[in-house]
């Protein structure tokens, strides 16, 4: 069974069912060099490309998480669209983009990461703007990444792992930077439509070296 959904931000094919070494050998022959990132769930894979609004929000979110780490002097060490599967639980996700901040050191001198046997990311952003996407979040929990931030086009959740029972919860603040008011992402995405990406940045970095004074966020 195929369907797809389009829309001005990402378009999405849902294949079912299909098994666990069929998405493996898909992620082989697709290799690195590609758009579309794909998702695997009880016999379920998502196949999305990103187009122009989504990828503009993901890079832009990415590019604020870098300040702040610059700015605060964080080793943040950035994944992209990393493949991220267990084997043995047979479940995959490429997310738009993810980080390791407390386990930074733990995968620091690596280029190629095995959950299996390396801990997850810290930090995932997916970006969600078409309606009837797979709900990842059942996927990232079982991986055990601590916090996602998902932003839909107009706001921007954040969900936190419950380690016990591997679910997630809507928080209205970042464990990994709990000073920062996620209404200003929103904020910060429209200014740069209207002001450049450079200028916005420059100001959101200049806002960080003048409000926050912590060491570590």
């Amino acid at each position: 069974m195929k369907t797809l959904n389009q829309s001005i931000a990402e378009n999405r094919v849902i294949l079912n069912p299909v098994s666990w070494e069929t998405f493996n050998h898909l992620l082989n022959d697709l290799g690195n060099q590609r758009a579309s990132r794909l998702a695997y769930y009880q016999g379920i894979i998502e196949i999305m490309t990103p187009l122009g609004e989504h990828e503009h929000n993901n890079r832009f979110i990415d590019d604020l998480i870098r300040a702040i780490a610059d700015e605060l002097n964080l080793n943040l060490k950035k994944m992209g669209s990393l493949t991220l599967k267990k084997d043995n639980i047979k479940q995959g996700v490429e997310p738009d983009s993810c980080y390791y901040l407390k386990n930074e050191p733990l995968v620091r001198n690596k280029q190629t990461i095995d959950l299996n046997i390396d801990p997850a990311p810290d930090l995932v952003l997916e970006i969600d703007i078409t309606s009837g996407s797979l709900d990842k979040l059942p996927i990232y929990g079982a991986l055990g990444v601590t916090e996602i931030w998902r932003y839909n086009g107009n706001q921007l959740n954040v969900f936190i792992l419950d380690k016990v029972t591997l679910t997630y919860h809507q928080s209205k603040n970042s464990r990994i930077f709990s000073w920062l008011d996620l209404k200003q992402i929103p904020q910060l995405i429209q200014q740069s439509l209207s002001d450049g990406d450079t200028a916005t940045l420059k100001n959101f970095r200049r806002w960080i070296r003048e409000n926050i004074s912590i060491s570590g966020g």
